[in-house]
């Protein structure tokens, strides 16, 4: 049954919920792995509405760095998002080599079990080149990680203004 699904794109382009209806599609109780970090009232105001979008029928996790603690064996389960998640260790050192090898180890011990991860993720590489040192450091952090991930995945989707675009 294992599975690895990556789903990319920009903002706003219709990632999560494609991500959720092929999650739903996929089984009748999908879990939801939410790795985002609240750190202030919009952004909790944002959760929120996701959260009542989805429905009882989701098992809702919070995890914002150590997806591998939680038992997904046989499920599906929806990672959203990759951005988050990665921020959660690149926060801590700003140190993209320390914080890639951190986050693929961990992607490695969560995707060992035997389950359909379908993981959503952002490409912030597709814009213009930040005037921010961090925000670059950030930015290549994140290419590697998708491409870590896409690599491993059976099936990667770009979305495009709400359309999805079979990528591999």
């Amino acid at each position: 049954m294992k599975r690895i699904i990556l789903i990319t794109g920009g903002q706003r382009s219709g990632k999560s919920r494609r991500a959720e209806e092929m999650a739903l599609s996929l089984s009748v109780n999908p879990v939801y792995m939410a790795t985002a970090h609240i750190w202030d009232d919009e952004f909790r105001e944002r959760v929120r509405r996701h959260q009542a979008r989805r429905g009882e029928q989701w098992t809702n996790i919070e995890e914002e760095k150590f997806l591998s603690r939680h038992d997904v064996s046989g499920r599906v389960v929806l990672i959203d998002c990759v951005t988050l998640w990665l921020t959660n260790f690149f926060t801590e050192t700003s140190d993209v080599d320390a914080s890639l090898e951190a986050a693929k180890a961990e992607f490695d011990r969560f995707t060992a079990q035997d389950a359909t991860f379908i993981f959503v993720t952002n490409e912030i590489g597709s814009g213009g080149v930040s005037e921010s040192a961090v925000q670059r450091r950030f930015t290549d952090l994140e290419g590697w990680m998708n491409q870590y991930i896409a690599r491993q995945a059976d099936e990667v989707i770009l979305m495009v203004s709400g359309i999805p675009v079979k990528i591999k």
